[in-house]
This record gives structure tokens, C-alpha cells and sequence, in this order.
């Protein structure tokens, strides 16, 4: 599985303003059907690990802060 080097280049991107993983939320980590989503230990929030994304979309509809954004890519909108 390809482990996602940096942020900007996963579809899965977490707003760490909003979101509350720190605070033991763990809803767009629970709904991932592929757990490509973990907390980063360094900050307590939420994170793309690997770039594996279905673009299901359940990490994002199910965020309770909007923290959650999903980037579909153009020819699959």
C-alpha cells in the first residue's frame, strides 16, 4: 500500500483548526472502510496515512466539525 508522503498530495485532506481527534474523536477513522485515515502522535489529529482513497466520502459526510475535505479528482466527478 503507498503511504502518503506529504499532505498535499492525498485526496483525504483534515483541517487540523477543526478537527477534535485530540479531544477523542475518531468518526472519519471509524467510518474508513480501508483505515487509510490515523491519528498523527506528534498533534492528536487525524491524517491521511495512505493514499488508498475510494472517495466514499463517509470520513467527510460523517465529520461532526467539517474538518474532513475529500478532493475527487476530475474525470471521476
Amino acid at each position: 500500500m503507498p503511504v502518503a508522503i506529504q499532505v498535499t498530495n492525498v485526496p483525504v485532506e483534515i483541517d487540523n483548526d477543526k478537527c477534535i481527534a485530540d479531544k477523542g474523536c475518531r468518526t472519519c477513522i471509524d467510518v474508513c472502510p480501508l483505515d487509510v485515515l490515523c491519528i498523527n502522535e506528534d498533534t492528536g489529529k487525524a491524517y491521511m496515512k495512505y493514499d488508498e482513497c475510494w472517495y466514499c466520502m463517509p470520513c467527510e459526510v460523517d465529520c461532526p466539525t467539517n474538518a474532513v475535505k475529500v478532493s475527487i479528482p476530475y474525470l471521476l466527478r
